[in-house]
């Protein structure tokens, strides 16, 4: 009978562990989680194995990828004193922080003002109609998209039509040549395609905000301007940190199809980033690991990147991730 009780003691502080019972009570959802976590583990983490192709002189061999990555000559820092010696990396540099600026600046406001001034409108046809126009862009290729802003843009274009028929310029404008103009197009390009995307958060934020705080402000005197000024955007605060933290932590990450889908080599010179040069060396080049450093590169930055936002966003007393 002691040793039945004794049994029973041990066994009571595990059963009544608070996180074992609420992970027992909420199992199935925990079940829902296993393919996302698979799917992370798979491609996400198990992949981040190939980093080791930056630090060793990978010359690849058919059929047998692992034993040609871990018996390559070890190199250790070689490729990453390479790219920041060489005279690409300024310029590479310069193009991806610049075109990522400009893009930030342009793509982060624009939803915001998209979201707010659809929760404004009160005719419900207008406003499913507008919607559905700028959602619309995002779900376009960036083959398809590239052809449309290449025809938008070229000599004998509808830009180049306007201008001319305003007395802008006399001729058509070579647009895709003009590397100084390409940071500005490419920014434009990218807000363009994904602001009515990106303006679904902010109408979900808005949609939770209480109708109380808006009928409050409006017996006070507050016109609509001012409720969103002092009720709207003050609400929308926590939702617009977590998104430029997100966002300034793919300040590196330009993405690719844009940039190699409208660059050419007349503006090579303004349009080549880190995405574009690691894939003509790595690719083209078959200088695999150099690719890899210069990834790598990028990766440590961006990450560099949240950490910093997110430090000052804390250190603020605002709303950071973690």
């Amino acid at each position: 009978m002691e040793a039945e009780v004794d049994r029973s003691n041990k066994r009571t502080p595990f059963l009544q562990n608070p996180t074992l019972k609420k992970m027992v009570r909420q199992r199935y959802f925990y079940i829902l989680l296993i393919p996302g976590v698979l799917w992370a583990i798979l491609f996400a983490y198990a992949p981040m194995a190939g980093l080791f192709m930056a630090f060793v002189d990978y010359q690849p061999t058919l059929g047998d990828f692992w034993g040609s990555l871990f018996k390559a000559k070890f190199v250790g820092f070689q490729w990453f004193d390479y790219f920041f010696s060489g005279q690409d990396f300024w310029r590479v540099m310069r193009n991806t922080l610049v075109s990522s600026v400009l893009t930030l600046s342009i793509g982060f406001v624009l939803p915001i003002f998209i979201a707010v001034a659809l929760n404004e409108v009160r005719i419900n046809w207008f406003k499913r109609t507008v919607q559905t126009a700028s959602y619309l862009p995002f779900f376009i290729s960036w083959v398809v998209a590239a052809s449309i802003v290449i025809t938008l843009l070229s000599a004998e274009g509808p830009v180049n039509q306007l201008l001319m028929k305003f007395g802008v310029v006399e001729q058509g404008v070579l647009f895709m040549q003009e590397g100084k103009l390409f940071w500005i197009i490419i920014a434009l390009s990218n807000a363009w395609k994904d602001m009515g995307y990106n303006s679904i958060m902010y109408l979900a934020a808005i949609a939770a905000i209480p109708a109380e705080l808006f009928e409050a402000a409006k017996v006070d005197g507050a016109n609509r301007l001012k409720q969103i000024w002092h009720v709207l955007l003050p609400m929308l605060r926590p939702t617009i940190i977590i998104l430029l933290i997100l966002n300034i932590g793919n300040l590196m990450n330009t993405g690719f199809d844009q940039y190699f889908l409208l660059g050419n080599s007349l503006n090579r010179s303004y349009s080549d980033v880190i995405d574009t040069y690691s894939f003509r060396y790595g690719i083209q080049n078959g200088m695999f690991s150099y690719a890899a450093a210069v990834s790598m590169f990028k990766s440590v930055i961006a990450f560099i990147l949240v950490i910093t936002v997110n430090g000052i966003a804390k250190k603020m007393g605002q709303t950071h991730l973690f």
